[in-house]
């Protein structure tokens, strides 16, 4: 008979000598085309509660960076946990491999777990281990980042509103107290930057990857849809069609500035456009769509019923359950998350809003992962609820741009319709400025992993991101500024807890737009494709999940090109508003 499972939390609080005989049972189990499903039932459910007591850990040490105790417990799961876990994990993967079974609904995955167990080494646990304590340490130089302003201590992020509000010599002052903030870390982060690297070139080693972590992580990745070369194709796809598009926006952003400057604006400088990736466009009449969470919340409720009335229920089912956590705060980690609580079917919300119309996209954008999440979970194996990362993307980007129709006031949104005609016009203007910064942050990754003895010093990775930026963003005036230009490569954490994911981002805009473009005339109809498409989980290849969307998977220009011209059109008719 099969050992009953626990309730996640009770699980959550169990050694691994307690765990063990879960995994001794599955893999004593004789597996025959009539015992199949109930084993892989159990291993599933095994799986989740595994999963769900990893994530439950990790969202502890992010919500407040300085818990001691958060962060011990982490480190306990990452020393007596996640190894015995993942080796048990392999071994339960070779014997359904073995067995030479195939459930239905099955072929997808079971081609991802040849290739896990195919690079599957015991001696890389330790070092998977490692780099996964040196993301805490890198998230708790970034969540300590504070500056004094006005006489009071306040996180960097907190600062936004005040930076978007400010006359442009104020912003000057305040750009550069922040950089120096951040240069003050520069060693820091250069330090670990050199351990996890030579962690990552050990780990491909160790898995018979010699000196090209980019081999190893492209197939630990599971991206057999594209290779190296499409990037290269997409990348000089935006250098054509998205940096010229992107050339418009900013000279246009530099004559409103010019406009209302005394002194006029004859280039624009860093402190011109936002404190992170210093890519977007500052507005001194920042949209001030909401106070507080509750009220963030409550219109957020109200926009998802009106896209589709189960994805309101599912936002609010979270809500309900305390899942949203989604102001900054002192201490808090950086960034938006949207991660999965597998065994309770549940995904969890994790922000850092102060504000601005930007949270209100991010709240959208990872509102559409937490969707995704619930309709996978409809699938009765976890192992089919692993859809790649290319349309984990499109999940989140798509409904950004689905709920634009239900973003007024007089809707139960956030805005009247001059703020939001303006909210849309610079989230559509972000859209086109992302693909050049993607492609300088994709574009730096290959960089780093075909050159990584070259790497291995901070100062080249300095002059390969300056060089990067200055083919996809040559707009911004860094003169006499240059040493946080290359600094930029420290603000991007994905770069040092993501390694090669960023691309998605790219490709999922280009496939997110063409479902907007399908919304545009039949909004239900591309609500419905966008919902068949989540359900599908990762029991479909990537390009018949954008093909169920109502989308292409693409990386060349044409493709990008209508994309473009699709969202200058809809800028323009904004813009009359």
């Amino acid at each position: 008979m099969p050992i009953p499972f626990p309730t996640p939390t009770h699980f959550n609080t169990l050694p691994w000598t307690d765990l063990q005989p879960y995994l001794d049972d599955l893999e004593s189990r004789e597996l025959t085309a009539d015992t199949v499903d109930a084993w892989l039932a159990d291993w599933s459910r095994l799986g989740e509660l595994l999963r769900e007591r990893g994530a439950r850990i990790r969202v502890a040490t992010v919500k407040d960076t300085t818990d001691a105790e958060a962060e011990a417990a982490f480190r306990d799961y990452l020393k007596n946990i996640f190894p015995h876990s993942q080796k048990a994990n392999n071994a339960l993967t070779k014997k359904l491999l073995e067995s030479g079974l195939t459930p239905p609904g099955m072929e997808i995955p079971l081609r991802e777990m040849r290739v896990e167990a195919e690079l599957f080494r015991e001696e890389n646990l330790p070092l998977q281990t490692e780099e996964h304590q040196l993301s805490i340490q890198f998230n708790k130089i970034v969540g300590a980042q504070t500056v004094e302003w006005d006489g009071q201590e306040t996180t960097i992020t907190q600062l936004g509103p005040l930076y978007q509000q400010s006359d442009r010599a104020t912003r000057e002052r305040m750009w550069r107290m922040i950089d120096q903030r951040e240069q003050a870390d520069r060693a820091a982060i250069n330090d670990l930057w050199a351990q996890v690297l030579t962690l990552r070139l050990q780990q491909a080693a160790n898995a018979g990857f010699p000196g090209d972590y980019r081999a190893y992580r492209w197939k630990h990745l599971s991206r057999f849809d594209y290779t190296p070369e499409d990037c290269r194709t997409f990348h000089d796809a935006i250098e054509q069609i998205a940096v010229p598009a992107a050339g418009r926006i900013y000279e246009k952003h530099r004559q409103r500035l010019a406009l209302s400057e005394v002194e006029g604006v004859d280039t624009l400088r860093p402190w011109d456009l936002d404190l992170y990736q210093q890519t977007y466009p500052i507005f001194s009449d920042e949209i001030q769509p909401f106070d507080g969470e509750a009220d963030l919340l409550d219109r957020g409720s109200a926009v998802f019923h009106q896209v589709d009335p189960a994805l309101g229920a599912y936002f609010d089912t979270m809500r309900g359950a305390g899942l949203i956590d989604f102001l900054n705060r002192k201490g808090k980690g950086p960034g938006a998350f949207c991660t999965s609580y597998e065994a309770s079917h549940l995904p969890f919300i994790f922000g850092n809003a102060v504000g601005q119309a930007a949270d209100v996209n991010t709240l959208l954008h990872e509102s559409g992962h937490a969707f995704h999440n619930f309709e996978v979970f409809n699938l009765p194996y976890t192992h089919q609820r692993n859809p790649p990362m290319e349309f984990n993307e499109v999940a989140s980007m798509s409904m950004e741009l689905l709920a634009s129709p239900y973003l007024n006031q007089d809707k139960g949104g956030y805005y009247t319709p001059e703020e939001s005609a303006r909210a849309r016009l610079r989230h559509l203007e972000k859209n086109l400025l992302f693909w050049p910064y993607m492609a300088v942050v994709d574009a730096f990754q290959h960089w780093v992993y075909e050159n990584s003895d070259a790497a291995a010093d901070p100062k080249n990775c300095d002059a390969a991101w300056a060089e990067q930026w200055d083919r996809f963003i040559p707009f911004i005036d860094f003169t006499g500024l240059e040493d946080a230009k290359t600094l930029g490569w420290h603000r991007k954490r994905h770069i040092h807890r993501s390694p090669f994911y960023y691309i998605e981002y790219g490709l999922a805009q280009l496939g997110a737009t063409q479902v907007w473009g399908n919304a545009r005339r039949d909004q239900a109809g591309a609500v419905a494709a966008y919902r068949r498409a989540l359900a599908l989980g990762g029991t479909a290849p990537l390009p018949e999940l954008y093909r169920t969307a109502g989308a292409k998977f693409a990386f060349d220009a044409e493709t990008l090109g209508e994309a473009v011209a699709l969202t200058e059109r809809v800028i323009h008719e904004l813009e009359t508003l």
